[in-house]
C-alpha cells in the first residue's frame, strides 16, 4: 500500500510541485481567449445580441448587452494578463449562471443535463480562478511584489 501511495500521490504530487505557476496560467490563458473573442464578436454585432437577449427574457437588454459583451471582452483580456484577475472571474462566473438561467434552463431534465453545458464548466473555471488566484505568473503577482506586499495574497 505505501508503495502505491508513493508512486500514484507523493510522487505526482511532488513532480507538480515544481509547476504551481502553470494550472491558473493555462486556464486564464484559455478562458481568457474564448472570452475576449465572444465578447469582442457581440460588441461588434450588438443590435443581433440585444435581440437575443430580448428573446431569451433578459431585463434592460439595450443596457445589460454591451455591459455583458465589455465585461467578456474586457474580462477575457485582463485574465489572459492576470490583472485584478478575481474581479473578471467572479463577474464571468455569474454571467455564465445568467446564460444558463436564460437561455438553457427550459433544457435541463437532470444534474447531467444542467453540467453537460459548457457554461457550467466555464463557470467552475471562473471560480477556480476567482477563488485560488492568478497564480505566479500573472500581473497581479508582479504588482503584489512591486508594493512589498506578501507573496501569499495572489
Amino acid at each position: 500500500m505505501n508503495f502505491i501511495v508513493n508512486l500514484l500521490i507523493l510522487l505526482p504530487a511532488r513532480i507538480a510541485s515544481y509547476f504551481p505557476w502553470a494550472g491558473p496560467l493555462i486556464m486564464r490563458l484559455v478562458v481568457g481567449y474564448v472570452f475576449m473573442l465572444s465578447g469582442w464578436g457581440k460588441l461588434t454585432n450588438l443590435s443581433q445580441v440585444t435581440a437575443n437577449f430580448i428573446d431569451w427574457g433578459i431585463p434592460f437588454p439595450r443596457i445589460l448587452t454591451p455591459f455583458v459583451s465589455g465585461v467578456e471582452c474586457f474580462g477575457g483580456v485582463m485574465l489572459i494578463l492576470g490583472l485584478f484577475t478575481r474581479i473578471p472571474a467572479a463577474m464571468l462566473a455569474v454571467v455564465m449562471v445568467v446564460a444558463i438561467k436564460s437561455a438553457k434552463w427550459g433544457d435541463v431534465d437532470s444534474i447531467e443535463t444542467l453540467f453537460g453545458f459548457e457554461e457550467a464548466t466555464y463557470f467552475a473555471a471562473f471560480m477556480w480562478l476567482a477563488i485560488a488566484g492568478p497564480g505566479a505568473a500573472s500581473l497581479d503577482r508582479l504588482l503584489v511584489n512591486f508594493t512589498g506586499h506578501p507573496e501569499k495574497s495572489t
